[in-house]
């Protein structure tokens, strides 16, 4: 029977077996950044290929898939991660890519204002600390608020521990965002002992900039790319103009992406660096909505085909109030990670329905012919009206004789928290019988062969009577076949099976005495634990086939 799974043990795994290290770990670290080990830059790889060969290598353009409204292309790109700025203004990143955030004047620590946790409590009889108020909000920065929310609580209304239980808790958990600024001098803060201590909630825009060339001056700044996706619609026209793509297609391209998250948090889940795995679809508008729809199950399938569980993976739809100005449906591929309460889910995926808005904008304004830069019109209110390139970003159709802007449907994956959601799948501990039958607890992580780090390991059972050279010819073999495996010799062969357990590889080969009598190998099952004979001269056959499954 598996056992709940435990964040802090996935982590420490992770860490133990060359998954993820922390950035800059000999240095303290640097938050909100990761490096990927040995193992878990293969895995990573493994997701990312997974991907590019759905959407492109393995593309049938002449194929009508079930659910499309008719064949389609798909190429791929890998545009600049430093771009024009007019870009970012164009698309909205520049005026609207913000966080909420406040700052506690007593800490000095700054918070998103709609992930702070915190709870509403009273206590009969007593007022907060000095201050004398009735109700308070009070807030933890803690991973798992809860306890921390109630040690502070007894503190701030002077209360023993045995007398926490007159404290008269005014519903569950909740978001500092649902606090008013009005009340905010009702709220404790994390780390301090006073009330009303945070700012006004105020905006915090999101991207990373830098500076180009050598003078360094304000003119000279530029940002690093908040996503992937402008890259791609700036390049539109000279993709259709540079191949035979007709709409409908898609243009992928997977990269690094920078945001300047305010708390990242959850381990690899909310980072400042991360990498996005996305596809810009064009189509005719009248066509649109059943794109979306074929793109939303498409990828939902892409996860449950890799192994990700259906009651741990949902497809949700956005309320109305949810949609960014300019789309006109989205839907969210979540995951119910670990580290999150029972019940909620985080987003490994949006799938978007974004109109025209990204072509038309790119599309709109005009150049001035004496200086060359973008007139800057001014909305009611006197505020800049960015305008786009001037270059005319709309598609003909040469068969229907028609000039539209096409629609663009988005799935954008993030290849980081895919990875991470792969991780907390495969991650498992049961009951398995060790060289002597007994039951032993294993640590083992289930990952689907197509995406497992290491694809088999080859073993000779002794280091004698010619098993060694044998299990170095299979092992070249394998390796020449373009797979990732590993050779080992070295300990009992129950221990060996137990390390490659642990980083998820699927099959293990055994060298033993049959093998030079019979010209056949042990070939064992990592979930299962079956051990079956296959011969010596098919291994490498075998094992490509099963990857196949």
């Amino acid at each position: 029977m598996s056992k709940k799974k435990d964040m802090d043990s996935i982590v420490s795994l992770c860490k133990r077996r060359g998954f993820l290290f922390q950035s800059s770990e000999i240095y303290g670290g640097l938050n909100g950044f990761w490096d990927y080990g040995p193992l878990g830059v293969e895995l990573k790889r493994n997701v990312k290929d997974a991907w590019w060969r759905d959407m492109v290598t393995s593309h049938d353009e002449f194929r009508e898939y079930p659910g499309a409204p008719q064949t389609f292309h798909m190429v791929g790109l890998d545009s600049s991660i430093v771009m024009h700025p007019q870009i970012w203004k164009c698309s909205g990143h520049y005026d609207l890519f913000h966080d909420m955030m406040v700052d506690c004047k007593l800490s000095k620590k700054r918070y998103r204002y709609d992930q702070l946790k915190g709870r509403w409590v009273t206590c009969p009889g007593k007022t907060a600390s000095a201050q004398q108020v009735e109700r308070v909000f009070v807030t933890s920065g803690a991973e798992d608020p809860t306890p921390d929310i109630e040690a502070r609580a007894a503190k701030l209304f002077g209360l023993r521990n045995k007398e926490a239980d007159r404290l008269v808790w005014d519903g569950g958990v909740q978001s500092l965002g649902t606090v008013e600024p009005s009340q905010f001098a009702s709220v404790l803060a994390p780390d301090v002992d006073s009330l009303g201590t945070f700012t006004e909630p105020r905006e915090f825009n999101l991207m990373m900039k830098t500076i180009l060339g050598a003078m360094g001056t304000e003119d000279d700044a530029a940002f690093l790319r908040p996503e992937t996706a402008q890259g791609i619609f700036v390049n539109f026209k000279n993709v259709v103009d540079s191949t035979r793509v007709k709409v409908p297609f898609g243009i992928c391209q997977v990269g690094k992406s920078f945001r300047n998250e305010i708390t990242p948090r959850n381990f690899t889940f909310r980072s400042r660096e991360f990498e996005q795995m996305e596809l810009e679809f064009f189509c005719h508008p009248g066509e649109s909505a059943q794109w979306y729809q074929y793109w939303r199950d498409r990828r939902m399938k892409w996860y449950t085909n890799l192994g990700l569980s259906g009651e741990r993976l949902q497809l949700r739809e956005h309320h109305q109030d949810e949609l960014s100005h300019y789309s006109c449906g989205t839907s969210d591929i979540e995951y119910a990670f670990p580290f999150l309460d029972a019940g909620e889910f985080g987003e490994l995926e949006g799938i978007a329905h974004r109109g025209d808005f990204d072509l038309r904008s790119h599309s709109e304004g005009k150049l001035d012919p004496k200086t060359r830069p973008l007139e800057v019109e001014k909305d009611a209110d006197g505020n800049p009206k960015w305008r786009g390139s001037g270059k005319d970003l709309s598609y003909f159709d040469d068969q229907t004789r028609e000039r539209f802007i096409p629609h663009v449907i988005e799935p954008s994956a993030g290849a980081d928290r895919g990875t991470l959601a792969f991780i907390c799948e495969a991650y498992d501990e049961d009951e398995a019988p060790d060289e002597d039958g007994k039951a032993q607890t294993r640590t083992v992580m289930r990952f689907h062969p197509r995406i497992a780090p290491v694809k088999a390991a080859v073993f000779p059972l002794i280091k004698k009577e010619g098993m060694p050279d044998i299990a170095l010819g299979v092992y070249r073999e394998l390796k020449e076949a373009g797979l990732n495996v590993q050779y080992n010799q070295q300990g009992a062969i129950g221990r060996r099976y137990r390390q490659q357990d642990e980083i998820g590889t699927p099959y293990c080969i055994t060298i033993d005495g049959d093998t030079i009598s019979q010209k056949t190998v042990t070939l064992r099952d990592r979930d299962s634990l079956a051990q079956e004979r296959i011969p010596l001269d098919k291994v490498t056959e075998e094992i490509q086939r099963r990857l196949k499954g």
